[in-house]
């Protein structure tokens, strides 16, 4: 028979409790909790105006482009489109906005996603602010030809595609061409259009897009 002492050694340790979960949105709690915040602060009225997605969101302002509209911006830089998605019943959903502007698949894009993939990825964004909204008006902004992901440009035009063809059979549903307006007579990015990084916008950038994305909300 083992001494008291030995018995207690051999004790299996305690276990610890397991950790959080991680998961591919946990680094964006901090940005969500600041928009959950600010829309805690100034609730938007229902029947609103939201604009949605990645940094070229998130880089416009909204206030100069459209004075007195009182549109909201949601937009968290470096997402991609399943985050947004992911995030709607907390940022978006519960305003029950009357549009969702929405720009976003050129991050997708950028980290290796397919065409497939990306409009797969929008049918669920659009599902997922419509939950309990269905009545919501949804503008995707066609991902953006840009200096710095030049070489992507073919399997972005194959998403623009895509997305075009799915907005076009649905309702309420509008695909916003900005394309066409950043091309140059050579077929490239306008250089003007764009920060010294190639990939996000001046102010002459956001002027296209905010004369787009009126004549699309009218």
């Amino acid at each position: 028979m083992l001494p008291l002492l030995l018995v207690a050694a051999f004790q299996p340790p305690e276990v610890a409790p397991p950790p959080h979960a991680v998961t591919p949105f946990t680094k964006w709690e901090k940005s969500i909790l600041a928009l959950e915040k600010r829309l805690a602060t100034n609730p938007p009225k229902p029947g609103g105006v939201f604009f949605v997605g990645s940094s070229s969101i998130v880089g416009w302002d909204l206030k100069k482009s459209f004075p007195d509209a009182g549109y909201v911006n949601v937009g968290f830089g470096g997402s991609v489109i399943a985050d947004s998605t992911h995030f709607a019943s907390r940022i978006i959903t519960p305003f029950k906005p009357a549009a969702v502007v929405f720009y976003a698949g050129d991050n997708d894009i950028g980290g290796g996603r397919k065409p497939e993939q990306v409009i797969d990825d929008f049918k669920a964004f659009v599902a997922a602010v419509r939950a309990d909204n269905p009545s919501c008006k949804v503008l995707f902004i066609a991902v953006k030809p840009s200096i710095a992901r030049a070489k992507q440009f073919e399997v972005q035009k194959k998403a623009n595609s895509l997305v075009k063809e799915f907005c076009e059979k649905g309702t309420g549903l509008v695909y916003v061409d900005v394309v066409p307006l950043m091309l140059g007579s050579d077929g490239t990015p306008v250089v003007e259009l764009f920060q010294k990084d190639g990939l996000h916008m001046t102010p002459k950038g956001y002027e296209i897009w905010a004369a787009m994305v009126s004549k699309s909300l009218k």
